[in-house]
């Protein structure tokens, strides 16, 4: 099974190639944390659990979300895998709603961003993440 944890710009190209920047998205989370975080060497970061390195992400992420427009809209322990291969079993989903894919895309590219997914890319043994249509009720 292949673990992947931060996009590509491949990934990035593909989601520009088919969805039209000013639409609303909706990205969905899978996350399965490490028992402990592994941040790079020297960076600084005290030791922790990988679900503790994700809170870290988190409290710094929600001002740019705020300011982008984006807004969390469901974070809950998965509990169980009903269908899916055998090892992909997920710690916890969230969903975060953008008010377009260019408002996503800018934050991904902001310097700022950058600077604080070590805490992201620490916490996390997998992920996956899925863009999709924001519901019109939503947008």
């Amino acid at each position: 099974m292949t673990r992947t944890v931060d996009p590509t710009g491949a990934d990035l190209k593909r989601l520009v190639a088919s969805v039209p920047a000013d639409t609303p998205v909706t990205m969905v989370n899978l996350l399965r944390f490490r028992a402990q975080a592994t941040y790079p060497a020297g960076s600084g970061h005290a030791p922790c659990s990988g679900r503790d390195a994700y809170q870290r992400y988190g409290v710094q992420v929600m001002p740019i979300l705020k300011e982008i427009g984006a807004q969390p809209l469901f974070v809950a322990p998965a509990i169980a895998r009903i269908i899916g291969p055998d090892g992909e079993d997920w710690h916890e989903v969230l969903i975060v709603r953008y008010p377009s894919l260019k408002a996503f895309l800018a934050m991904v590219a902001r310097p700022d961003y950058q600077a604080i997914t070590v805490h992201r890319s620490a916490a996390l043994e997998d992920a996956r993440l899925i863009a999709t249509r924001t519901p019109e009720a939503l947008a």
